[in-house]
C-alpha cells in the first residue's frame, strides 16, 4: 500500500522537528543560538575526537547528570558516532523522558568530521578534513 501524500507530509514534518544535521548545527553555533550540544558516546570515543562546542554526557549517564548540568529550558542536540549507531536516538529518548526539547544530529560525529567542521581531541583542535563524498570541496585558489 502506498501512503497518502498527507501521511507522508506528516511523517517528514515530524522528522524535521526531531532531527537536524551537522551543517545546521554548525550554523546555529555560529549564530549564537541557545542550545546545548551533547556527545553521548563513551569516554574513549570522546577522547579520540568530538565536535567543537559539544559537552560529554554518555547516554547511560543522562538520567543522572542532565538536570544538574543543563537547564531544562535550553534545547538539546545530541549525537553519537554515525548513521550506523543508535546511541543518539537513545540519548534523545533519555532527554525527552526528562522533559527536554531535544533533537538528534543525523550523521553523528562521522558526518560532522567528514564535512570538515571543527573537531577537538584531548590535546585541543584536530586538523579539519573535507570529504568530497559528502560535500562540494573546492581546490584552494
Amino acid at each position: 500500500m502506498i501512503p497518502s501524500p498527507a501521511s507522508v507530509l506528516s511523517y517528514f514534518e515530524t522528522k524535521l522537528l526531531v532531527e537536524t544535521d551537522p551543517s545546521d548545527v554548525y550554523a546555529s553555533q555560529r549564530a549564537g543560538d541557545a542550545f546545548v550540544f551533547v556527545d553521548v558516546r563513551d569516554t574513549d570515543a570522546w577522547d579520540q575526537g568530538h565536535a567543537s562546542g559539544a559537552i560529554h554526557i554518555p547516554h547511560g549517564q543522562i538520567a543522572s547528570r542532565a538536570a544538574s548540568e543543563i537547564a531544562q529550558h535550553i534545547p538539546v542536540v545530541v549525537y553519537c558516532w554515525s548513521p550506523g549507531c543508535n546511541g543518539g536516538a537513545r540519548g534523545a529518548v533519555e532527554f525527552a523522558r526528562l522533559g527536554y526539547a531535544v533533537r538528534e544530529m543525523i550523521g553523528g560525529f562521522e558526518y560532522w568530521a567528514r564535512e570538515g567542521l571543527p573537531v577537538e581531541g584531548l590535546e585541543g583542535p584536530l586538523p579539519r578534513r573535507f570529504d568530497p563524498l559528502v560535500m562540494p570541496v573546492r581546490p584552494p585558489r
